[in-house]
């Protein structure tokens, strides 16, 4: 089996590496940031997730080595950042144009070039062709669009199905066997615009059914209804399955893909477009309840309002475009006077104003307490809520006496 270099170590590219480490594969990881090299060097993990730990000991057992330089050899794994330009809502292709550059100085002639990192449709075509072209090197371009999700990646990388989109498809074959080696999970092969249109669309799917569950949320708030019921009774048609309301969207994928078909297509991503200003909306939708709430139940001072969840989702430490966040940033531009306590399990370094690092001494902080990710943390303590007004925006509580969305 060849030699693998997998460029990036972040949520997608470690866990990638490990897994093909772990069975049977040469690989070098490969990250300009020295501090996290070192840690991995250490035989350290760099964040949490299930079962993470466990696939990096069988991985080190197998000879993964890491490092800060690019290695020579003939098949690489791209997994680095696609942000977007919050202006213009097109994808941001540096890290990938960067990441691409580098190994043209450093690869064999003919090797393969697998960008794993999630871009927008034509982005291949448009900023890494031409870097090929430059150089003036043969290589195989490959778009192998990663499919997994903080608090599950190892199973999924294991079981879920993958798209590999190459020109031809004897390329596309051998990076499938690559991915075979630990991939129990179909293996599609296509062309690189398809590969790339695909993972986008699974993401905006998910987008426009979380917004429309939002927008019901909305609209029974307005002539209070109750959300909750009028989805559990329609869900109950063969046909219908709405998802429930929430603080927002988060994450790396969900809350981001999306805005580069608006972005590439604004005048017939219409639908998608809204869907993801309705979701963006819901931070300060959360504000404006919780200004309610406190007005109802007399609530005037505002620190002794707790905000539980800091992550984008329950159980993980990833806070990547989390509605909590978007929540405080909202507060903090409409200069609002609002001293929240802020309280993640997950989230050790000290990454907001307010924030407490001690479970027991938030909940002495605090006499309402926002419930903004489900963590197992909060599921286990719902009695230590008692006598706290509560606002559950996921959906935790079972007692009718909390506020909800």
């Amino acid at each position: 089996m060849k030699k693998v270099n997998v460029i990036g170590l972040g949520y997608i590219g470690l866990p990638t590496a490990l897994m093909l480490a772990s069975h049977g594969v040469e690989v070098v990881g490969t990250d300009y940031n020295q501090s996290l090299v070192q840690t991995l060097q250490a035989g350290k993990t760099t964040f949490e997730e299930k079962g993470l730990d466990e696939l990096f000991g069988h991985a080190l057992d197998a000879g993964i080595r890491f490092s800060n330089e690019y290695e020579t050899c003939g098949f690489y794994i791209v997994a680095v950042p696609t942000p977007y330009d919050p202006d213009t809502k097109q994808i941001d292709a540096s890290y990938v144009v960067n990441a691409v550059k580098t190994v043209l100085e450093h690869c064999e002639e003919e090797a393969i070039v697998v960008v794993e990192s999630t871009v927008s449709p034509g982005t291949m075509d448009r900023f890494v062709r031409p870097i090929v072209a430059a150089q003036k090197k043969h290589v195989h371009l490959v778009h192998a669009p990663e499919r997994i999700i903080p608090g599950n990646m190892v199973y999924e990388l294991l079981h879920n199905s993958r798209t590999i989109g190459a020109d031809s498809p004897e390329i596309a074959e051998q990076v499938g066997a690559v991915y075979s080696t630990f991939c129990e999970g179909e293996i599609v092969l296509t062309d690189i615009r398809t590969a790339e249109m695909t993972k986008v669309v699974e993401n905006t799917f998910r987008d426009i059914n979380i917004a429309f569950a939002n927008e019901l949320c909305k609209i029974c708030r307005r002539d209070n209804m109750d959300v909750n019921e009028i989805i559990r009774i329609a869900n109950k048609h063969p046909r219908v399955n709405i998802l429930s309301p929430g603080p927002g969207v988060g994450g790396h994928c969900i809350s981001v893909d999306p805005w580069f078909l608006v972005g590439d297509y604004p005048e017939e991503a219409k639908l998608i477009h809204q869907a993801r200003l309705v979701n963006d909306s819901m931070p300060a939708f959360v504000v404006e309840r919780i200004e309610s709430i406190a007005k109802e139940r007399g609530v005037s001072d505002f620190s002794r309002i707790g905000l539980y969840g800091l992550t984008y989702k329950e159980n993980v430490d990833d806070t990547r475009e989390s509605p909590t966040l978007q929540l405080l940033e909202h507060v903090k531009k409409s200069g609002k006077k609002m001293p929240f306590c802020v309280y993640d399990p997950y989230v050790t370094r000290d990454l907001v104003e307010g924030q407490m690092h001690d479970f027991d001494a938030f909940l002495d902080a605090v006499d309402f307490v926002v419930i903004l990710v489900a963590h197992q943390e909060i599921r286990d303590s719902l009695s230590r809520l008692n006598g706290k007004i509560v606002l559950d925006t996921r959906r935790v509580c079972e007692d009718d006496s909390v506020y909800r969305l």
